[in-house]
């Protein structure tokens, strides 16, 4: 292409045009007002101002994990940035695609202070995959290309992009939608032969194979690939919580959640089991728990991740397997079927029916004896969605309720915060998901806690017509903090209440949203129905105890198979 001569700001439209941009969330400010200028001349690019730079970067988040492709978020320099930080550091462990444009002091004042400066190349960068300070306006077209390029490849993650005013109003001669790319990054997605040959042997020769599902099947698109292994090998799965929807989980080969809230026939599994493949999963501690002995002490562990930083780094494997896991499932599958014989796995499938049965009567125990509201309205809100709409979650109890409860049964329909566990993720993440996909259901299963930390972008919702609803399980305290207290701090409640303020019903009427309040599960269906059908954003407040619990779960210090609260279960 001949070179031709713009400004910095009407480059990085044009090469965000050339990336496939359709949207971006942000908040402009006086370093970025040529970015904004330039953006206000492009129809091609959709920018939707949030309430909340934080909001911009769980909106971006949100739209990439369910479109799967790049999200972009915008904050100017100083406060703006650094009110990104939590929502890119959300992002980068969870691996979501995100690019970040942040504006930046003119290079000369750099270093020296000045107003709204902050050194947000080096705030970021262990937050961030890669990132870049762009000092001459020439650069321009490279950086961004690569920026895109590394946020969506590999192990996918966050890359901010740093651009001085100087940077944005200088005009330059550039070669736009230059596709040179750093040397230095070439991300490993090729398997070794040898060792998923070596896989086959293993899975096809045990006798308690078990497959454990992490998000990376969801991030590569590997769904049908992991089903068809688990059919063929009549191996059961488990999955993480970024995993969860990598499988139907009414498929009768699932086991649910593992880890520290998970499924007890989930951890039962993963503590019996002979082979265990582990696939997109980094083995964190919210799924192996503290006691490294319980977690599949007997078992040949193969691990498959594209990231080889994440091989042996929290826990001891076998056969280790650096690529992409679509290709290493692929690479498996064939030679799978070269096998001449299988392991007889009837004994194992037949063990694996009972704990699931067993526990599957627990839980109808728990909901008979009516002991807990938050479990009921989430089963409630699963038979009624059954499957048919995005669910975000926020952080704590509610999360691990909406884990535990809501049936996903498809991938990129269920989106959570995983490793920062940030509260005030899950609604701002919704306002993502349904500007990617308009047409679908979106549900935010948020409590009153965490919702109340991004709240303030219902504004954002009511002037974008974006009609997410948010389902609050409303306890009137930080419940998860509640809930260890209650049980490790001799119910010493400290600082946890919230109190009865605000009245979220009269909340989402001040902002224009659809509200109403809903005490019993059995009366949620009306309430969801006119939600929806309000056309408005929403916010329904369920009212349930201060004292629910979701249970079992593993303790502090605890194995995977030492979980509390399985009275009804210790037969499993």
């Amino acid at each position: 292409m001949a070179r031709v001569k713009l400004s910095g700001a009407e480059i990085v439209v044009e090469e965000l045009k050339d990336e496939g941009v359709e949207v971006a969330f942000g908040i402009p400010g006086g370093v970025l007002l040529d970015l904004y200028d330039a953006l206000y001349k492009e129809d091609a690019i959709r920018h939707i101002l949030m309430r909340h730079e934080q909001c911009a970067a769980h909106a971006a988040d949100g739209y990439a994990r369910v479109s799967g492709r790049t999200g972009v978020c915008i904050a100017t320099s100083g406060p703006g940035a650094t009110n990104l930080v939590t929502g890119l550091a959300n992002a980068n462990m969870d691996s979501a695609p995100v690019v970040a444009l942040t504006g930046q002091v003119v290079t000369s004042a750099i270093g020296t202070n000045a107003f709204q400066e902050a050194s947000t190349f080096t705030i970021t960068m262990p937050v961030t995959k890669h990132n870049f300070l762009v000092k001459r306006t020439e650069d321009l077209p490279k950086v961004i290309h690569n920026a895109f390029y590394i946020a969506s490849t590999g192990r996918k993650g966050v890359v901010l992009i740093d651009l001085p005013k100087d940077v944005l109003a200088d005009v330059a001669k550039v070669n736009l939608h230059t596709k040179e790319t750093f040397a230095g990054y070439k991300p490993n997605i090729k398997p070794n032969i040898v060792q998923t040959k070596k896989t086959a042997e293993v899975l096809a020769n045990a006798e308690r194979p078990l497959i454990l599902a992490g998000g990376g099947i969801i991030s590569s698109d590997a769904t049908e690939e992991l089903r068809s292994l688990a059919e063929l090998l009549g191996a059961c799965v488990v999955t993480t919580l970024m995993g969860k929807g990598a499988i139907p989980e009414n498929h009768p080969l699932c086991l649910g959640m593992a880890g520290m809230h998970g499924h007890l026939c989930a951890n039962r599994a993963i503590n019996e089991c002979d082979a265990l493949l582990a696939l997109g999963t980094r083995f964190s501690d919210r799924l192996t728990a503290w006691q490294l002995d319980q977690f599949a002490p007997d078992a040949t562990v193969i691990h498959v991740d594209i990231d080889a930083a994440e091989i042996n780094k929290n826990l001891p494997v076998d056969i280790p397997i650096v690529g992409d896991v679509k290709l290493a499932l692929a690479d498996i599958l064939k030679w799978l079927a070269k096998q001449k014989k299988m392991g007889d796995k009837s004994v194992w499938l037949q063990r694996v029916k009972e704990m699931h049965t067993t526990c599957e009567d627990c839980i109808k125990d728990v909901r008979r004896a009516g002991t807990s509201l938050s479990d009921m309205f989430i089963k409630e809100l699963s038979l009624l969605l059954d499957g048919d709409a995005i669910v975000t979650t926020e952080v704590g109890q509610c999360q691990m309720f909406a884990a535990h409860y809501y049936m996903t049964k498809e991938p990129r329909t269920f989106i959570s915060s995983g490793g920062l566990g940030t509260m005030g993720f899950g609604f701002p993440a919704a306002i993502g998901a349904k500007v990617a996909v308009p047409d679908k259901k979106v549900v935010d299963i948020a409590g009153d806690g965490s919702f109340l930390m991004t709240c303030q972008d219902l504004a954002t919702c009511v002037e974008n017509d974006i009609p997410v609803v948010v389902c609050i399980l409303n306890n009137r305290y930080l419940g998860m903090v509640r809930q260890w207290q209650e049980l490790f701090y001799d119910k010493k409640y400290s600082h946890t209440g919230l109190g009865a303020t605000p009245d979220f019903v009269k909340l989402a009427e001040a902002f224009g949203c659809y509200g109403e309040r809903v005490e019993k599960p059995e009366d949620l269906k009306d309430v969801l129905n006119s939600a929806f059908e309000s056309g408005k954003p929403a916010v329904i407040d369920m009212i349930v105890g201060s004292d629910d619990k979701i249970l079992p779960m593993i303790p502090p210090g605890g194995g995977i198979i030492g979980m509390i609260g399985t009275e009804r279960c210790k037969h499993v």
